[in-house]
């Protein structure tokens, strides 16, 4: 089997993590953790990350608190349909994925003009397709009657993204960061959720600096193969500082998940200099445009279809991601938002 093929195998049955590790009876840090190096394999728990850095490694984190994104809509005939709210654009127009009235997936027949009735007398009219209008697909730039403060409106009548693979629904907080400081991605970071205070404290005693950066991530619907849309941003200096130095002393720079990728690849030029920024990402990483600040990768499973596996195979090499995926699946590790954790330590 090829390593593409490989880390693109279906999800083992039974592989699914159906909701929170704490109803689990696990603490959040509690998850195992694959670490994986181009000569090894190790299992461990999410709680050992500190053993498994080096002093003077950089961990960078993504501090954008989740949304309750998710709303019940009415079309024109009454009838409810679920509505994700992926952000809000420069001129206050909303990019929505409409869903499917089972929720089995992204509704994709509709036109523009279609117009959905929102809670509290708000009415969403569907303008052009999103990020390219002429295009039809699954998300849709929409304008709003009358104009909301779209975090105020979603935690009044909102409650957070799922999927179908969930078997209860989910609160705010189980979808949120310790360390996430400002609200405004439609679903978690998810890749820093086993993190706890404790766990950050420890490593920062182990000689690990944790940086931020803010990238709000937008809903990355898992029934569809596509790329990442784009997404605002913003980089500090004093994490650009600290990641230029990192690599200019031979450190390691880890980050946490692939939306922390995304916005540290999207401000390091081909000098391997990272500055600080902020804007939208159109950013798409992969054989053409390989990683050049990122040489550690803390993430979860990702399903065979998502474009996060292209970032991954980017930062840590086709056959590592392809072994690590097959480790995982035959150690029993789960596989989404509340699942299991991997390493990458190329």
């Amino acid at each position: 089997m090829t390593a593409a093929a490989a880390s693109h195998a279906p999800v083992p049955m039974g592989s699914v993590a159906t909701g929170p590790p704490e109803r689990r009876g696990l603490a959040r840090d509690g998850v195992r953790l694959l670490a994986v190096r181009p000569g090894s394999l190790t299992s461990a728990r999410f709680r050992d990350l500190p053993d498994l850095l080096e002093p003077g490694d950089l961990l960078v984190v993504n501090t954008s608190a989740t949304l309750p994104a998710r709303l019940t809509a009415r079309r024109a005939d009454g009838s409810p349909t679920p509505l994700h709210v992926s952000t809000t654009l420069d001129d206050g127009s909303w990019v929505v994925e409409v869903r499917r009235p089972d929720d089995d997936g992204p509704e994709t027949r509709l036109e523009p003009g279609t117009a959905l009735d929102l809670p509290a007398g708000v009415r969403l009219v569907l303008r052009a397709g999103f990020p390219h209008p002429g295009t039809p697909g699954r998300l849709w730039r929409a304008h709003a009657t009358p104009a909301v403060a779209v975090p105020a409106y979603l935690a009044r009548h909102g409650e957070p993204v799922r999927y179908g693979y969930l078997t209860a629904p989910v609160v705010l907080a189980d979808v949120r960061n310790v360390y996430a400081t400002e609200p405004g991605s439609a679903e978690n970071a998810s890749a820093g959720r086993p993190f706890t205070d404790r766990l950050l404290v420890r490593l920062m005693a182990r000689g690990v600096p944790v940086v931020p950066l803010v990238l709000h991530a937008g809903v990355s619907s898992p029934e569809v193969h596509e790329p990442p849309a784009p997404e605002r941003y913003r980089v500090p200096e004093v994490t650009a500082r600290l990641v230029t130095a990192a690599r200019d002393a031979g450190r390691r720079v880890v980050a946490v998940g692939t939306t922390v990728t995304r916005a540290l690849e999207t401000v390091t030029g081909e000098d391997g200099v990272t500055r600080p920024g902020e804007g939208w990402t159109d950013l798409v990483l992969g054989p053409e445009r390989p990683a050049r600040a990122v040489t550690g990768l803390l993430t979860g499973l990702h399903a065979p279809e998502a474009s996060h596996l292209q970032l991954l195979r980017s930062v840590a090499g086709g056959d590592l991601v392809a072994r690590a995926y097959r480790a995982a699946a035959e150690g029993g590790y789960l596989w989404h938002e509340f699942g299991d954790s991997m390493l990458f330590l190329p």
